[in-house]
């Protein structure tokens, strides 16, 4: 192939719209570490992110501090073995209580996730509360951050500064978004989850989910998968999408 066909072949390849990276297949290591089963390295006192999720998440928490607020982690990274706990313990909560598979899983997933397919298995995602005023019980409920709720100062502040540490909420309240149910306290680290999202949905889940002990995962045929993709793993805000 000569130099000219060599340009026009490139050409056409990025204004399709199709990196030649996108091309490229992921590997193992690199399905392993986006779907939670590795060991990535992970940064942080009482949290764990990447290195460039964390470095940004102690700006952020630096900066809120000078206007009074304390910022507290609830949840950061997750593994795919906690994941599954949390999901075959709701599981099998909801089967006893006379639910079927599906009526199961559209239950589950109002807030919760399949294993493997958590944002919080990259690194980039925090649950975010104010360590104060203490509240009992539940943190995460969206009433908290509402209102006269104890986290709806929070809620304000990180709503005019998170965006320029690079955190965005992943769930924002949108009637036209599909998928998990309103999070103000789920903040995802753009810079780097953009990237990892786009690499993650070239990933064969129907292989991730069968080769595993997730309950009700009969359900989960190609149809399923597609749906799945469609309103849950891609119904985030329009802001961290790319």
């Amino acid at each position: 192939m000569n130099a000219y066909r060599i340009i026009l072949f490139l050409f056409i390849i990025n204004t399709s719209g199709v990196s030649i990276a996108q091309k490229k297949s992921l590997s193992k290591n690199e399905i392993i570490l986006l779907t939670g089963q590795g060991t990535p390295t992970l940064y942080g006192q009482g949290y764990d992110l990447i290195k460039e999720a964390a470095d940004a998440y102690i700006k952020m928490k630096v900066a809120a501090v000078k206007d009074g607020f304390e910022l507290k982690v609830v949840s950061s990274y997750r593994s795919f073995d906690r994941q599954l706990a949390i999901w075959n313990r709701k599981f099998e909560i909801n089967s006893k209580e006379g639910m079927d598979p599906l009526e199961n899983i559209k239950k589950i997933t109002e807030y919760s996730t399949i294993p493997g397919t958590s944002r919080h298995h990259w690194g980039t995602e925090i649950d975010l509360i104010s360590a104060q005023p203490k509240v009992d019980g539940d943190v995460l409920l969206a009433n908290l951050f509402e209102g006269e709720g104890p986290y709806a100062a929070l809620k304000s502040w990180m709503d005019a500064n998170a965006n320029s540490y690079g955190f965005f909420l992943a769930y924002p309240k949108d009637s036209l978004r599909k998928g998990f149910q309103y999070e103000p306290w789920h903040y995802s680290y753009k810079p780097k989850s953009k990237y990892f999202l786009k690499n993650y949905l070239t990933i064969d889940l129907k292989n991730i989910f069968l080769s595993h002990e997730i309950l009700g995962k009969e359900i989960f045929d190609e149809k399923f998968i597609q749906e799945y993709k469609e309103e849950y793993i891609l119904g985030i805000s329009s802001k961290i999408k790319g």
